[in-house]
């Protein structure tokens, strides 16, 4: 009988760090210019599209505070969370890989269940977002070409159900891709196409507003009685617009993944509050831009789109819709994988001996001689009726500004606020009354009032838009 061999001290104590999630032995390559890109694409998102018709519902005054103060509860809330990444010290602690880690370390199972609920529902409902955007890409490029041929007073309709279905096939095959570290090269394409849509916009945006020579707009945002517009609408949509920002500043689900990439020194924390600082205010100056110049182009009519209120030059719009499209495709995938990785683990974990959860099948693929594909029955099946299932969400409530204000106003409070606050007052042991505990918990308190507020507008807007538009239908 062989026996295993005996292990010095510091080789007990190597394997007792790793088992306990302490420091590791990978090699860590990224720095402060690595995480800052990391951030910036983990902002820029979709949800830039929709800031002019944000500050179109609140107005001059408070559309950029609004803007500025999502900024900086974002990047002081970056702060705190990124000392969380080692526990219980900041700079000597064991290591938490991930989010749903630091979680459990400093608030235990309870949270990590609640705050999981949480994230996967936000991964859902942004792969629905996704799909719905998709579809008025594709309908945009259609429209936009009509318009060349036939000119802007043509009637364009396009009906978006069929784009639906065909951007849910893409997402049924690129669905089966292995997980998300096996396609990194799929995140690296959607983050070059943001950045090349989001320019886009701004640089149309400037061309409109260069057509006139007045800025539109209104102190207080869209007039009630304008465009028979209500005090209740113009409650709700102005509810919505915070929504929609905070949809834009959202990023703290993945701040922990980017500090473990960090090597060290200096502190992993260190270097992420630069990159943060970097990241957050490079974005900020351009949702700024995008947002004020948008809305002083179009004033209180701004689409909630805004690459749809433009018709020429009709090359450059296409141009930024299939970015916008390409950019959607993999994007959807980045947000896909870790929830199919999930109910996949737990329904294996369930029935470990069930062949339909674990029997490998391999296929070669066509026209190439080695490449060949893995996949499980459960993943073929399972997989395919989540996308589809998602695509017919997508198609039952067609509302871009309704989905993205929703998402944004659950995820902004617990996730970016909420936990990031609560687990640094337990780090740092910053005991209740003291004047740093008071300010932190009003930061909290605003920031849930503006999620309540904001989640309460989304819904109000979809149930109005339920009232007369016709399911499976999705418009511009």
């Amino acid at each position: 009988m062989s026996s295993s061999p005996q292990l010095s001290h510091s080789q007990v104590h190597t394997k007792m760090e790793m088992q306990q999630g302490g420091d590791d032995d990978r090699i860590r390559t990224g720095d402060v210019w690595t995480a800052t890109a990391h951030v910036i694409t983990a902002l820029v998102g979709s949800g830039v599209l929709t800031l002019p018709w944000s500050l179109a519902q609140l107005g001059w005054v408070l559309g950029p505070f609004v803007l500025v103060f999502f900024a900086f509860v974002t990047y002081y809330t970056a702060i705190l969370l990124a000392d969380c990444y080692r526990s219980p010290d900041p700079i000597s602690g064991r290591r938490n890989y991930t989010y749903m880690n630091v979680i459990k370390a400093f608030r235990g199972e309870k949270d990590v269940l609640i705050c999981g609920i949480t994230q996967y529902a936000i991964l859902w409902g942004t792969m629905v977002g996704y799909t719905i955007t998709g579809a008025m890409s594709m309908m945009a490029i259609k429209r936009s070409g009509c318009f060349h041929e036939k000119g802007h007073d043509a009637k364009c309709e396009v009906s978006g159900t069929l784009y639906a279905v065909i951007f849910g096939i893409m997402e049924i095959v690129l669905s089966q891709l292995p997980n998300l570290e096996k396609i990194s090269f799929v995140s690296y394409i959607a983050a070059a196409m943001s950045v090349a849509y989001s320019f886009t916009g701004l640089c149309l945006c400037s061309l409109e507003f260069s057509s006139h020579p007045e800025i539109r707009g209104t102190l207080f945002g869209v007039e009630i009685g304008s465009g028979h517009i209500t005090l209740s609408t113009k409650i709700w949509r102005s509810f919505q617009a915070l929504g929609n920002i905070a949809f834009a500043y959202t990023f703290a689900m993945l701040l922990i993944e980017i500090e473990d990439t960090l090597r060290a020194p200096p502190p992993e924390n260190k270097t992420i509050n630069k990159a943060s600082a970097y990241g957050i205010g490079a974005t900020t100056l351009f949702y700024i831009s995008l947002g004020c110049v948008g809305y002083a182009a179009f004033g209180n009519d701004a689409p909630g789109n805004i690459l749809t209120g433009f018709y020429e030059p009709f090359w450059l719009i296409d141009i930024a819709n299939v970015a916008v499209l390409i950019h959607l495709v993999g994007a959807y995938q980045i947000f896909a994988q870790p929830f199919f990785a999930f109910y996949e683990q737990w329904l294996a974990t369930r029935w470990p001996n069930v062949g339909f959860f674990h029997r490998d099948y391999t296929i070669g693929v066509p026209f190439t001689k080695s490449v060949t594909l893995k996949f499980t029955l459960c993943k073929l099946l399972l997989r395919t009726l989540m996308v589809v299932f998602t695509t017919v969400v997508a198609m039952l409530v067609p509302f871009f500004n309704a989905v993205v204000s929703l998402l944004g106003s659950l995820g902004f409070w617990p996730l970016t606020v909420y936990y990031p606050v609560s687990m640094y007052i337990s780090q740092a042991k910053i005991k209740r009354g003291q004047l740093k505990w008071v300010m932190l918990q009003i930061i909290s308190i605003l920031s849930l009032l503006v999620t309540v507020v904001a989640i309460i507008g989304s819904i109000a807007d979809i149930i109005q838009h339920l009232n007369h538009v016709e399911l499976f239908k999705i418009e511009l």
